[in-house]
């Protein structure tokens, strides 16, 4: 009997707090395994991602699992449906190291590819981490690099508070800071919406990432949906005289990581480039997190283009060995695919 037939897929539609409980365990034991340096989720995270509503998209999931029904992997897959987007699909993938060269990674992909087949998606995209066996695992079955990209850490201490604060204080004509937490005032509502647009020129390699479209009610509703989730969502904003918000920066503080912020979005409209407002923004938000969340001591970031960027990127270190994010084309029905067919159970 093949070592993959003694493995069970489980989609799972109604997460239970145990099998969230799993599906931690598999994701810490792989991230210590393949990538030290980068902390995984804390057990609420792992549990909020899998109960609470992502925005303009929908989650399916899979757990796999030994003959005798101890877990040993899961699988993740994010199926965008706003316009412009539904054509992709994102990945994720662990399997517990103590149960790899199993066929459980293929199983599970399998499973994975005929659902975005059936949802008639064009591309699937995941981020694995540079010479670890994920990489390999996905260009075995012909992901190609998309987008490169460095994972940085910034250890708040190791900044020069001198500088910081020469930064932020320093004088644009113009333009005044604003701040908020959790969902946009009203009265900045359309404008944020509009400089969130400025998002849609960054770096997406060969990623065919589709368009964001962002207006007053989607901004809120991304809001709601860290809420939900437990998190903390910390915006400042450069606002023009002329009342067009400028820029922006967004820091999230994610349920259950208190030492670490995750660094959203940045960006600068296009109009408002080159007047040094977004590392402006970027130090002030330094200052806001130690004023207001002193517990954390560092912040974590994904940047498309190393070496580039406002000079604040200088200051970040590279915390872990991330090519970036792979692509899969997925051909049509008739195609075929780079996945084993094997039968999947519904025991949920």
């Amino acid at each position: 009997m093949a070592l993959s037939e003694q493995i069970h897929l489980t989609p799972l539609r109604n997460i239970s707090g145990a099998d969230a409980a799993a599906w931690y365990r598999i994701v810490a034991a792989s991230m210590a395994h393949d990538m030290p340096e980068v902390p995984s989720p804390s057990p609420e995270q792992i549990y909020a991602q899998l109960t609470k509503p992502t925005l303009d998209s929908r989650r399916l999931t899979w757990l796999a699992t030994r003959a005798e029904g101890s877990p040993v992997g899961i699988a993740g897959l994010r199926l965008f449906n706003s316009p412009g987007r539904d054509h992709l699909a994102e990945l994720e993938l662990h399997v517990d190291p103590a149960y790899r060269r199993l066929g459980t990674g293929s199983l599970l992909l399998s499973a994975v590819v005929a659902a975005c087949r059936a949802e008639e998606r064009r591309n699937l995209i995941v981020k694995v981490a540079a010479d670890a066996p994920g990489e390999a695992f996905c260009e075995r079955r012909d992901f190609r690099l998309a987008l490169a990209l460095d994972h940085l850490l910034l250890e708040l201490d190791q900044l020069d508070e001198a500088a910081v604060l020469k930064v932020t204080e320093a004088e644009h004509p113009g333009y005044r800071l604003t701040g908020w937490t959790g969902t946009v005032p009203d009265n900045l509502a359309a404008a944020f919406a509009t400089a969130k647009n400025a998002m849609n020129d960054m770096p997406v390699g060969d990623l065919d990432y589709g368009t964001e479209n962002w207006d007053a009610d989607r901004v809120r509703a991304m809001a709601q949906v860290l809420a939900d989730r437990g998190d903390i969502l910390l915006t400042l904003a450069a606002v023009h005289d002329d009342g067009a918000v400028a820029g922006y920066t967004e820091i999230v503080l994610a349920q259950g990581a208190a030492s670490r912020a995750q660094q959203y979005d940045t960006a600068v409209v296009p109009a408002h480039r080159g007047h040094g407002l977004g590392l402006w923004l970027k130090t002030a938000m330094v200052r806001r997190l130690r004023a207001e969340h002193f517990g954390v001591v560092e912040i974590e970031t994904d940047n498309a283009e190393p070496g580039a960027g406002d000079g604040h990127r200088s200051a970040f270190a590279v915390a872990a060995r991330v090519p970036g994010q792979l692509r899969l084309p997925l051909p049509g029905p008739a195609a075929d695919t780079p996945h084993d067919d094997r039968k999947v159970s519904t025991r949920k």
